[in-house]
């Protein structure tokens, strides 16, 4: 994901890529990390190229893509120092949210759970049609290398369908031959599914049933690129949103 965003910063008019931090690529040059040319500069293993010797920045925008204990030290270092942060991390809790609001007094924050545009408005889809149903539940599906479960972007929905509606009708299950074969019980009792499976990269299903019909609502990220317009999207609109913002429902204008 480092070196897809790097690319696609690198390649659209108006934004420069000109720092990168991985502890795992400490002092290589960007180029031979991310295989591409036209940047000549080490890879951090802190944020230390992002501001100057008297503390101030020297970027206007980070994006993160890590793992929630690295990116909750990143955003805070953004919200310190007076830096815009884009984050594609999942993983942050209502305590996190509730943190990072309050440290973001000098530059602002967007927190997406997926920055594939398709899987923005299929979350807000299911949030327009979750109050002409009686049930509903999440299937959420990604490669083998994703470390939490559910999705953000799973949660996020089941959250946004709660909330058009807290009306569900009542799991009939009374038992479970195969424990959790019913899934994890998100808010307001909604089903969520989670797959792990090589060859897939981010996908989800929401199925949603009422008297004699269903509807389901699918997105498939084949590949990361598709993350990356979102990314850029957000990447210019940061500094005109104030405060931290969770999704791209705003940037989106939706």
């Amino acid at each position: 994901m480092g070196t897809l965003v790097a690319s696609a910063i690198s390649e659209t008019d108006g934004l420069a890529f000109t720092a990168a931090v991985d502890p795992s690529f400490e002092g290589i040059n960007v180029g031979e990390v991310t295989g591409f040319s036209g940047h000549d500069f080490p890879v951090s293993s802190t944020g230390a190229p992002l501001i100057d010797g008297a503390g101030r920045p020297v970027v206007d925008v980070m994006v993160d893509f890590t793992h929630p204990e690295a990116a909750r030290q990143n955003v805070r270092f953004c919200a310190e120092n007076g830096i815009h942060a884009v984050v594609g991390t999942s993983g942050f809790s209502e305590a996190d949210y509730d943190g990072l609001r309050s440290a973001f007094d000098r530059s602002n924050c967007i927190i997406a759970p997926n920055f594939a545009i398709g899987a923005v408005l299929m979350m807000r889809f299911a949030e327009l049609a979750s109050p002409y149903f009686d049930t509903g539940e999440i299937i959420e599906l990604h490669h083998d290398q994703k470390v939490d479960a559910p999705s953000g972007t799973a949660v996020s929905t089941a959250e946004r369908m709660a909330k058009a509606s807290p009306d569900w009708a009542d799991d009939p299950t009374e038992s479970e031959t195969v424990a959790n074969a019913r899934g994890a019980e998100g808010p307001s009792g909604i089903r969520i599914h989670s797959v792990r499976m090589r060859g897939m990269v981010a996908h989800q299903e929401v199925v949603l049933g009422a008297m004699g019909q269903t509807l389901t609502l699918r997105h498939d990220s084949y590949d990361r690129s598709s993350f990356m317009p979102g990314v850029v999207l957000a990447v210019r609109r940061v500094a005109a949103i104030p405060g931290v913002t969770i999704g791209l429902d705003q940037v989106l204008d939706l």
